[in-house]
């Protein structure tokens, strides 16, 4: 094929080194992607250029990331500079591409085409079933021990055959635990059903088994573009290798391309070897690397800060980001007393930025913990700015929603026991857990499934009533699999909500939380409805692996009016115009359960890396120098990552609210610009304070608040009632002292004052719960 010429519209804009990794052409390419470097208009621009200049039909190019979103959005690039759709064209998730290859191949191993999916908390369920069945608990084994030993070896490649050869079978909790591990397999095949780490894995193993399978898809994908490849586990590396290997008949595999970063390699505890991308040269002979190191995306002033931690490491290719946007703000630090002290800090900021016209979704607050919100939400609440945490329960994990699911794969996939379980007797229908074990104990006699035991409950004596819910429960899943054969998904799940009642029954109970779970099954309907709009002709096993493969990430919505509170590993691939990056202190940052890791603080570091490189404008880093932690408050340390962060970089902020003397931050221990500490970090080994009076080295000796703060945010929160305020209004506040009311917004227990304090300046209180007194 024609080299591609540099007037190519598509190559508009690139700079020397994104040209290289387009234009390259070989059979293995490594392009090593800084943060903010462009890499996804890379990889797309690549993928676009080998379509444009027929060097690949859509059909031959299988584009792998790590998030449905991010799949999405590389399709849609693709095909705005093409001015084409780009049908046949493979571009999913690692686990999309493995199903969709499972539902044409499952059939050549003992599974049928309509498989389910179990996804983390089905498998726990079952679990849970089976190390009661075998009594392991006695021996020590937990659902969530085992449940992540049977994930890590899966993603290893080793089943429980293979486990089971190199185990320690004179160890009791070891072949008990062997028992569950078989247990789990063998209930997976009978409710034909794969686990998420099945995906991929038993890809491998169809590849393996089956070389004229594998054949099939060596010749069909002659370009496979992988993103996010520092994250890769063995299973997902395994594949690669699997995807480009020489065809039976001696056709060379087909080129393959990788883009990451080994500095943003962060998930070791997903099982992600960073081993993939350092030693890629290794295994892929006259690999060639092209390195993007200028940053779009931060100052420069950002991305010096990152360059000077992450050279710390030294398992890594060695660059430099860079920037031509300018040097930027200065980072700004702030040491507060408590964790409270410098979360106030971080609302404060965040108001003052807010006043300046950034919008709050353009913020966001990264820490290394969940326990570290604690702190932060209350002060949120008290300022009245809207936030909202990243992270919790996903919308496909609620259990209304599980419920519902239920139904539906139970219609999709007759053999899955675990959700005919789900469903027997949601909403209450009178089947308890004894009349359960006997439909079992009945399937498995009779060797047929949970599903058509169902339709026998009459021969087994159970009572009029009960034989009559699970008849007309049986009846129910028969008419919605007949409606399913041939009807929108909508339709199956508007049947099922009629005939069950369960909407009508959680909006009975007049409780909120209820209500709120009511509208959470309208909006699955909603979304069976779109799917139905989106993907005409769609089946019921479509819809429910689509479901299955939502990734935490894809419901990230940055166009809402809230500051996005999150940990460091849930901000990878994110950006915001301003960061704050809170608790940078030893054990919380590195993490304490590192220390003791081989790499681990290599991978903390790497974290934090991430962290900085997610701030386009503005980075501020905070700590305490007390923080509550396991029911007890000691003092925290700075950490260590804050001393290899030039000093000229950071603007340093005392506690706002103290005063000169013993009782405030002296200048001794914190310098705005200059020198951080005059004591330096040099004193201590975990890098503290120094011996400066009022220094870090023991909590007597540390700086007092001016205030009672620290005592009282340990109690519960004030309420003030219906406390009256207006415009003009003399206030005290236990923190910012006096004060006059400007405004009043809001209502009811959301009436919010603005106030100017006399020497605070200005603040957002919530009537309601700030300490807070009118004069």
């Amino acid at each position: 094929m024609s080299e591609l010429s540099s007037a190519d519209p598509l190559l508009d804009g690139l700079n020397p080194q994104q040209l290289e990794a387009v234009q390259y052409r070989g059979p293995a390419l490594l392009i090593v992607a800084g943060a903010g470097s462009g890499k996804t208009s890379v990889l797309t621009r690549r993928i676009a250029s080998l379509i444009r200049n027929r060097e690949a039909w859509p059909s031959q190019i299988l584009a792998i990331t790590f998030t449905n979103k991010a799949a999405a959005e590389m399709r849609e690039r693709a095909e705005k500079m093409l001015g084409i759709a780009t049908e046949g064209m493979w571009i999913s998730t690692f686990h999309s591409s493995c199903v969709r290859i499972l539902r044409r191949e499952a059939e050549n191993f003992g599974f049928t085409k309509a498989f389910t999916i179990y996804d983390s908390h089905d498998s726990r369920t079952l679990i849970k079933r089976l190390i009661k069945e075998y009594e392991a608990d006695t021996y020590g084994l937990s659902v969530s021990g085992v449940a992540g030993k049977i994930s890590r070896l899966k993603n290893e490649l080793s089943d429980v055959d293979s486990y089971s050869r190199n185990a320690n079978l004179n160890d009791p909790t070891e072949v008990k635990f062997l028992e569950v591990f078989r247990g789990y397999t063998r209930a997976l095949q009978a409710a034909n059903a794969f686990d998420f780490d099945d995906l991929i894995a038993q890809t491998v193993f169809l590849f393996r088994a089956f070389p004229h399978v594998a054949d099939h898809y060596r010749k069909q994908f002659r370009h496979v573009l992988v993103d996010e490849y520092q994250d890769t586990n063995h299973a997902q590396y395994a594949l690669i290798h699997e995807l480009t290997r020489e065809t039976a008949d001696g056709m060379p595999g087909g080129s393959l391309t990788v883009v990451g970063d080994s500095d943003q390699s962060i998930y070791a505890f997903r099982g992600a070897d960073m081993r993939n991308i350092a030693e890629f040269e290794r295994d892929f002979k006259g690999a060639h690397v092209v390195m993007l190191e200028q940053n779009y995306r931060s100052t420069q002033t950002i991305l010096s800060a990152a360059n000077a931690v992450i050279s710390n490491n030294f398992d890594r290719k060695d660059k430099k980001l860079w920037s031509d946007v300018g040097d930027g703000d200065l980072i700004v630090g702030f040491t507060g007393y408590s964790a409270h002290d410098e979360a106030q800090f971080v609302v404060d900021e965040i108001s003052t930025l807010h006043s300046a016209g950034v919008g709050y979704n353009e913020m966001a607050v990264f820490y290394r913990t969940n326990s570290q919100t604690r702190a932060l939400e209350e002060i949120f609440i008290r300022s009245a700015v809207p936030y909202r945490i990243l992270g919790g329960t996903k919308f496909y994990e609620r259990a209304e929603i599980k419920d519902i699911l239920g139904y539906l794969v139970t219609i999709a996939n007759p053999a899955d026991s675990l959700a005919v379980r789900r469903i027997l007797n949601v909403p209450k229908r009178g089947i308890g857990p004894a009349t359960e074990t006997g439909l079992q104990n009945y399937a498995d006699t009779n060797q047929i499934t949970l599903r058509e035991a169902l339709r026998s409950a009459d021969s087994l004596g159970l009572g009029p009533k009960v034989s009559g819910a699970i008849a007309k429960l049986s009846g129910l899943i028969d008419e919605a699999t007949a409606l399913a054969e041939s009807g929108p998904v909508a339709d199956v799940l508007t049947r099922i909500l009629e005939e069950t009642g369960y909407v009508d029954l959680l909006r009975a109970t007049r409780d909120p939380q209820d209500e709120a779970r009511a509208e959470n099954v309208e909006e699955l309907l909603a979304v069976t409805k779109e799917f139905d709009k989106n993907n005409p002709g769609g089946t019921l096993i479509d819809f429910l692996t689509e479901v299955s493969l939502v990734a935490a990430a894809d419901e990230l919505d940055d166009a809402s009016g809230t500051v996005s509170l999150m940990t460091l590993h849930t901000a990878k691939g994110l950006e915001y115009n301003a960061v704050f990056i809170t608790g940078v202190e030893e054990e919380l940052l590195p993490h304490r359960m590192s220390a003791g890791e081989p790499g681990g603080p290599a991978e903390e570091r790497r974290l934090f890396y991430v962290g900085i490189t997610r701030a386009r404008k503005r980075l501020f880093l905070s700590l305490a120098m007390s923080r509550a932690q396991f029911g007890q408050t000691n003092v925290a340390m700075p950490s260590r990552y804050l001393q290899e962060i030039p000093s000229e970089l950071i603007e340093w902020r005392q506690s706002p609210g103290s005063v000169n003397g013993r009782d405030g931050y002296q200048s001794r221990a914190l310098n705005a610009r200059g020198s951080r500490y005059d004591g330096g970090f040099g004193s201590s080994e975990l890098g503290g304070w120094g011996s400066t009076e009022g220094g870090w080295n023991s909590l007597e000796a540390s700086p007092k608040p001016k205030t009672e703060w620290a005592n009282r945010v340990t109690n519960k929160i004030r309420d003030n009632g219906d406390l009256e305020l207006v415009a003009g209004d003399r206030i005290s506040h236990a923190d910012f002292g006096e004060g006059t009311v400007n405004q009043v917004t809001g209502e009811g227990a959301k009436r919010v004052a603005h106030v100017k304090f006399d020497s605070a300046g200005a603040k957002k209180l919530l009537i309601k719960i700030a300490p807070i007194e009118k004069l």
